[in-house]
């Protein structure tokens, strides 16, 4: 058993290392950051997406943002809303629209232009998400696209409408999560360091 937890970390370390030497990703990651600063400063908000545990991924950084990522000094709330937690706007849309639709329809109501999307979903195929995008897109929003693998369809066949696309160079769904995870929170640092000079 303590072979099993040492080899697990260790791939989630090899994952992380992967992301640290990639020149390319950094950059992203960066250039991602600050112009989700600047949708901030000029007073739009972030709507966040995904299924499963990237559900959850979306609702933390939402969360971060809009409650606090750092626990001292005290900073403003920001306008950051994951459309993946609200259980009866989810379900009344499945029923009713279908479930690749349960993201693309609170983004036709909520969405403004200028608005930035965090779509989320470690195979890069589903359906819902890329629904997300095209919806983000026709509402003049700007987009983050959190993948891994190959970045599945949404790079193939949707690449023109994606903003920012950071792929997680691995295969293995639970290490991809764990990256998803901590660029997220870097993306709250950088905006934290944008907006407030927070280190």
């Amino acid at each position: 058993m303590q072979e099993l937890i040492r080899a697990h970390i260790q791939r989630s370390i090899q994952a992380k290392q992967k992301l640290l030497e990639d020149a390319h990703i950094i950059e992203t990651i960066a250039a991602a950051g600050h112009r989700l600063s600047e949708c901030f400063k000029a007073g739009h908000k972030l709507l966040t997406c995904g299924n499963g545990g990237s559900a959850g991924d979306a609702q933390h950084i939402a969360a971060e943002l809009s409650i606090r990522y750092r626990a001292r000094p005290e900073r403003p709330s920001l306008p950051a809303i994951s459309l993946a937690a609200d259980s009866s706007a989810l379900t009344a849309c499945g029923n009713d629209f279908g479930y690749e639709r349960v993201f693309a329809r609170q983004l036709e109501g909520l969405g403004r232009a200028g608005d930035f999307l965090l779509a989320i979903s470690t195979s890069g195929n589903s359906p819902n998400v890329i629904a997300a995008l095209q919806a983000a897109r026709l509402k003049g929003m700007q987009n983050i696209l959190l993948t891994g693998g190959d970045g599945g369809r949404m790079l193939r066949e949707f690449g023109p409408l994606i903003d920012f696309s950071i792929v997680v160079p691995h295969e293995e769904t639970a290490r991809i999560q764990e990256c998803h995870i901590m660029i997220g929170q870097i993306l709250c640092a950088v905006v934290e360091k944008e907006l407030y000079g927070f280190d």
